[in-house]
């Protein structure tokens, strides 16, 4: 998959379900990982297995005016708005930043000015920071990556992946 993306929380009410979103971001391969106005230790989630903060490029940022992005990547909020797009039919940027808001609360007005895109999961309540984040990311590999479409039964094959025309994949030696 080309391109990059980052995962980030701004505030954060429960510890546990953001080690949960970094562990989730780790495993779908987060470039890097940040937070705004927010503390966050891997001692008190408990959940972050991974300790994605050791292992992936770790940002933090005491406003969401401190906060910092490569050139050319795209802030993308996930917040329950009416005027959000949603997350069906949301094409991702190439290069991303996802910023999800605290489960007591939400993304602030400083934040919401910052983004280029405003997403939604289309249900009818808000769910907690971990499983959007995991619905996201699963989106993003699904819509972004090199896998065939779906077929159009239950009763049929899928299609075979799209050919890659980059370049032979890169494939890793087994470890020994």
């Amino acid at each position: 998959m080309r391109g990059y993306f980052g995962v980030g929380l701004e505030q954060s009410s429960k510890p546990m379900n953001a080690g949960n979103l970094f562990r989730t971001a780790h495993a779908f391969g987060a470039g890097f990982l940040f937070t705004v106005n927010a503390e966050y230790s891997v001692t008190k989630a408990k959940s972050d297995t991974s300790t994605a903060p050791r292992n992936i490029p770790w940002y933090d940022f005491n406003s969401a005016e401190e906060l910092k992005l490569p050139a050319g990547c795209s802030l993308v909020g996930v917040e329950l708005l009416e005027d959000a797009v949603e997350l069906p039919v949301f094409h991702h940027p190439l290069n991303a930043a996802y910023i999800l808001g605290p489960e007591r609360g939400s993304l602030s007005p400083e934040i919401l000015e910052r983004c280029q895109h405003v997403v939604k999961i289309p249900t009818h309540f808000s769910l907690n920071v971990a499983t959007t984040g995991a619905i996201l990311l699963y989106d993003r590999i699904r819509s972004l990556g090199n896998f065939g479409k779906r077929p159009v039964s239950s009763l049929t094959e899928p299609l075979p992946p799209l050919k890659h025309v980059q370049g032979a994949p890169l494939r890793r030696k087994p470890k020994k």
